[in-house]
């Protein structure tokens, strides 16, 4: 059956992108278990049972609780500092998206001891309006595999009633955040770099800033651009299809799987319903 597509991508008119070189290597990334710009998640802090929680998820205990929780890395400056360990809620990424330039919004998160980034965007109030530079809104997009093999598209979340519960709603997605390069933890604006500013540009390219950033090797992920894409699990060899955010550069063979999610009360609840889309580092 023929699909309807409703957005397409849109060709880079932007220069060339450079990184800029880290301060800190793989082995030393590995040795002190997490670096963000001004400070660093170290075992000594978190214990050696609390690390291996946050890093592997939790498979017992709090896997009952369903609200997202903000997680404060040690010793950075982020703006939901004074909110770590508790529930997140939709009203305090909107005042933080008020003092953005773009109206987006990014923290770090605990759901029942896996990491995740909760993404803000503006996309109701952008929607409508021409794409352009820095005025953000999700997209819908076609995956492929690193050896370019269509998988599917985004617009699966709208088309098929399995992935209904992926539907864009609160201006919010929320991401498992583990880098399927080498199962490391993407941060949100952790760092300071050209794929890190308040900026955004339209098509999914690696041009722009508000990119989810992985130190290890420097990974990059677009949280706006919604594609389905291939995963496989390091374990077992299995492959699955998932339907996530895209990956715009860096070494990862692919995006980073979505979570589904309610607003209760205002408190962002995660949903289980794609547990297994977050095997691919187990």
């Amino acid at each position: 059956m023929a699909r309807k597509f409703k957005l397409r991508p849109l060709e880079s008119s932007a220069g060339n992108s450079h990184e800029k070189s880290g301060s800190i290597d793989r082995r030393e990334f590995m040795r002190m278990s997490f670096n963000t710009a001004a400070g660093l998640i170290t075992t000594a802090a978190l214990g050696s049972v609390g690390f291996a929680s946050f890093l592997m998820g939790q498979s017992g205990g709090g896997s009952s609780d369903s609200a997202i929780k903000f997680y404060v890395p040690k010793g950075s400056d982020v703006w939901y500092s004074s909110m770590d360990k508790q529930a997140m809620t939709i009203q305090a990424f909107e005042n933080e998206a008020s003092n953005s330039n773009t109206g987006m919004a990014g923290a770090a998160g605990l759901w029942s001891g896996l990491p995740v980034i909760a993404t803000y965007v503006p996309h109701e109030e952008n929607r409508n309006k021409p794409l352009d530079a820095g005025v953000p809104r999700f997209q819908l997009m076609d995956g492929y595999t690193a050896g370019g093999a269509y998988v599917g598209s985004g617009f699966e979340i709208e088309e098929k009633e399995e992935y209904a519960s992926l539907n864009i709603h609160d201006n919010m997605i929320i991401v498992f955040a583990r880098c399927p390069h080498l199962c490391c933890i993407p941060g949100w604006q952790l760092v300071s770099n050209d794929f890190t500013n308040d900026t955004w540009l339209p098509g999914g390219t690696d041009s722009g800033g508000n990119k989810s950033f992985c130190i290890c090797h420097s990974s990059r992920y677009d949280h706006t651009v919604i594609e389905k894409n291939t995963a496989r699990n390091r374990s077992n060899g299995q492959e699955f299809d998932f339907i996530g955010v895209k990956k715009t550069g860096g070494p990862a063979p692919y995006g980073m799987p979505l979570i589904p999610f309610t607003v209760n009360g205002g408190t962002i609840e995660a949903l289980p319903d794609f547990l297994d889309w977050y095997t691919f580092c187990g």
